[in-house]
């Protein structure tokens, strides 16, 4: 599918079909994740696959009635790791070697500058790290739908209940809930703002 179309295609579906997705399909959702970028390349987005029927039952009980969280076939449990903050020096010399930072600029006393104005701690680092996680997300959903696959971003859930249920470590703040199948519906173009409104100026 060609990327506008995936653009125009995706929706947020809430009616799944019973049929398993692929192995293959749920491997190339996750590998748009992987690929995701991150603010100093830090990647704090970390993933639970829930496929047992038993499992999306009680994922779905931690939820806010949202039924169709237990029907999806698969759904993607997507965590910001909050420890990935503290990677950020392993981060930059990586992309360093990589030279990510050529002819632009950046030097060290540029990292130096801003790590003296930027630091991050409490709810500024776990925004941070949800920030950086949901480009991810945004990458699986439209990879999903490329692949013909319906989601939908779920964010109506208990987080304290759903880390419990999973076992999830306190470093691993959980963002998002991303339910995928294979639609069985197909909703009419959502209503979106027009340019004209969300361009600020041209200057």
């Amino acid at each position: 599918m060609e990327f506008q179309e995936v653009l125009w295609k995706r929706r947020s579906i809430r009616k799944f079909k019973p049929d398993p997705v692929p192995d293959e399909y749920v491997t190339a959702v996750l590998e748009a994740a992987r690929l995701a970028p991150s603010g100093t390349n830090i990647q704090p987005w970390r993933f639970v696959v829930v496929k047992s029927e038993e499992m999306r039952e009680k994922l779905g009980s931690c939820t806010y009635g949202l039924k169709f969280v237990a029907r999806a076939p698969v759904t993607i449990v997507c965590c910001a790791d909050l420890n990935a903050l503290g990677t950020r020096e392993k981060r930059i010399s990586e992309l360093k070697e990589a030279g990510a930072f050529l002819d632009t600029g950046l030097d060290d006393e540029s990292f130096k500058s801003y790590a003296r104005t930027r630091t991050l701690d409490g709810d500024a680092a776990k925004a941070y790290a949800a920030l950086n996680t949901a480009i991810a997300i945004e990458h699986m959903a439209l990879r999903a739908a490329d692949l013909g696959l319906g989601s939908c971003w779920v964010m109506m859930f208990k987080q304290h209940e759903v880390k419990k249920l999973l076992s999830l470590d306190d470093n691993l703040m959980v963002v998002a809930l991303l339910p995928l199948g294979f639609p069985a519906q197909d909703p009419p173009f959502r209503p979106r703002l027009p340019l004209q409104e969300i361009v600020l100026k041209e200057v």
